[in-house]
C-alpha cells in the first residue's frame, strides 16, 4: 500500500510521497516486459520531481484485474491502477474523477470516443492507456493461389472467398475464434459490421436484435455449416490459437488487431489488411478496445497522482508505449504523429478506423458479467443444429439481470 515518507524530506525535496501503481503486462517475454517500460517512466519523472516515488507492480493479464480486485477487497488500493475495467469501482465511488486529477490539456487531448467510453453516468473516472481496432487480415499467397484478387468487400464476397479457399485445400478459409479467451471481441465485430452491436443508441443491452440474430444466422449458414472455419470448432478456437495458425500460413482471413502483424511478420507471411466487410456491403463501425487507468482515492495522493499522469500521457511516453507493443495511441496528437511517420505506414488502417470506431460498453458496472456471459456462451450460437436466436435471447436475459442490477 503507498505510505507518506515524509519523515525527514525538506521543503526542497518536494512532499516526501510514494505512490504505488499496479499495471498490466503487455510483453510476451522478460525482454519486453512493461516492467521496462515503467521502469523508464519512472526513473525520469523521479529525477524531475524530487521527493514523489512511484511503485510499480507488473502483473500478467491473467492476473492483474483478480489483483487490483483483492487490495481494494483488503482495503489495500493502490494509488492507480492499469487494467482492464473501472467502473465497479466508479460506481462504489473509489475513484478519483479525471476532472480533479489531470490538468486541463492533458484532460482535452485524449480522443474523443475513447474519453466518452471512460464515463460512468456523465463523470469520467478511467483514463484510456492503450487503445486497439481490428481489421480483416488475409493470407495473399494462400489467396493467390485460389484465384482470389484481393479483400473481400461484403458478407457474400466473404463467404465466396472462403469457399475458392477452400477448394484450393487452405485448412482455415477463416477463423472464426469463438472461445473463452475473447469471444466477446469477436463477437462484437461481427455485430457491428451487421448493422447493430450490444446495445443500442441509448445504451440499453438488445443482444437478440433482429440484426444480431441475422448476422448469427448467417455467420453459421454461410460459414460454419459449410465446414468454412477449419477443423476446430469457433467454440473451441481461441484467438492466441487463431493468431498463431494465421502466423504459421494456415488461415486464410481472420479478424485482427496490429500486434498480428508482427507476428505474421516474423513468420515471413506476406498478408494484407482491409475493412472488415459488412452486412451487404454497406459502411458500418468498426470495434475498438481500450485498456484503463484508474486512481483511487483511498490513500489521498489525489495531487501527486495528477501530477504523475500527466507526465505519463505526455506524447512521448505514449508513443514509445504505443510502438513497444503495437498499440494506438489514446491521445489526439501522438495519434496525428504516428499517422504522419512513414515507418508506422501499416498502421494506418487501424488509424483510420479509431475515430469511428465503437467501445464495448465498459461504462457500465454489468457489462463485466455480459462479457464473461458472451465468452462462455456464444460458441453454442454456431453449432450444428442450435438457432441462434435462442441463445441470443438467453443472452439477453442475463444481459437485462446484469443491467438491472447496476
Amino acid at each position: 500500500m503507498a505510505t507518506l515518507a515524509g519523515c525527514g524530506a525538506s521543503a526542497a525535496d518536494g512532499p516526501g510521497v510514494t505512490l504505488e501503481l499496479v499495471a498490466a503486462d503487455y510483453g510476451d517475454s522478460r525482454a519486453n516486459s512493461s516492467r521496462k517500460y515503467w521502469d523508464e517512466v519512472v526513473k525520469a519523472y523521479e529525477k524531475k520531481t524530487p521527493g514523489v516515488k512511484v511503485d510499480v507492480t507488473v502483473y500478467s493479464w491473467n492476473d492483474v484485474d483478480r489483483k487490483v480486485k483483492e487490495m481494494v477487497a483488503a482495503g489495500e488500493a493502490p494509488d492507480m491502477a492499469q487494467a482492464g475495467t473501472y467502473a465497479d469501482y466508479a460506481a462504489a465511488d473509489r475513484l478519483y474523477e479525471v476532472d480533479d486529477l489531470l490538468s486541463i490539456p492533458v484532460q482535452a487531448g485524449f480522443l474523443p470516443q475513447l474519453a466518452d467510453a471512460g464515463k460512468v453516468r456523465r463523470a469520467a473516472y478511467g483514463m484510456p492507456f492503450a487503445a486497439s481496432t481490428r481489421v480483416l487480415f488475409y493470407n495473399k499467397k494462400l489467396f493467390a493461389e485460389a484465384g482470389l484478387d484481393g479483400a473481400p468487400r461484403n458478407w457474400s464476397e466473404l463467404s465466396a472467398d472462403a469457399e475458392a479457399l477452400d477448394e484450393a485445400g487452405v485448412k482455415t478459409p477463416y477463423a472464426l475464434p469463438l472461445g473463452p479467451e475473447e469471444a466477446q471481441a469477436e463477437t462484437m465485430q461481427w455485430l457491428l459490421s451487421g448493422g447493430a452491436g450490444y446495445v443500442d443508441t441509448v445504451g440499453t443491452y438488445r443482444l437478440d436484435s433482429e440484426e444480431n440474430v441475422r448476422t448469427f444466422t448467417w455467420l453459421k449458414e454461410k460459414l460454419v455449416d459449410q465446414g468454412l472455419t477449419g477443423p476446430t470448432a469457433p467454440a473451441e478456437l481461441n484467438r492466441a490459437d487463431a493468431f498463431a495458425a494465421f502466423a504459421r500460413g494456415e488461415v486464410g482471413m481472420l479478424n485482427g488487431h496490429p500486434s498480428l502483424m508482427r507476428m505474421a511478420a516474423d513468420e515471413g507471411v506476406d498478408y494484407g489488411t482491409a475493412a472488415m466487410p459488412g452486412y451487404g456491403g454497406g459502411r458500418h463501425a468498426t470495434m475498438g478496445v481500450a485498456d484503463w487507468m484508474m486512481a483511487f482515492k483511498e490513500n489521498g495522493h489525489g495531487e501527486e497522482i495528477g501530477d504523475f499522469l500527466d507526465f505519463v500521457y505526455s506524447d512521448a511516453n505514449v508513443l514509445d508505449f504505443s510502438r513497444e507493443y503495437d498499440l494506438l495511441p489514446v491521445t489526439v496528437s501522438a495519434s496525428e504523429e504516428m499517422a504522419a511517420d512513414k515507418d508506422e505506414a501499416d498502421l494506418a488502417p487501424f488509424l483510420d478506423a479509431l475515430p469511428g470506431a465503437v467501445l464495448p460498453p465498459v461504462g457500465k458496472t454489468s457489462w463485466a458479467d455480459v462479457s464473461a456471459a458472451v465468452k462462455e456462451q456464444i460458441g453454442r450460437a454456431v453449432r450444428p443444429g442450435t438457432d441462434p436466436g435462442v441463445v441470443l435471447e438467453q443472452l439477453q436475459k442475463t444481459a437485462s439481470v446484469a443491467d438491472r442490477g447496476e
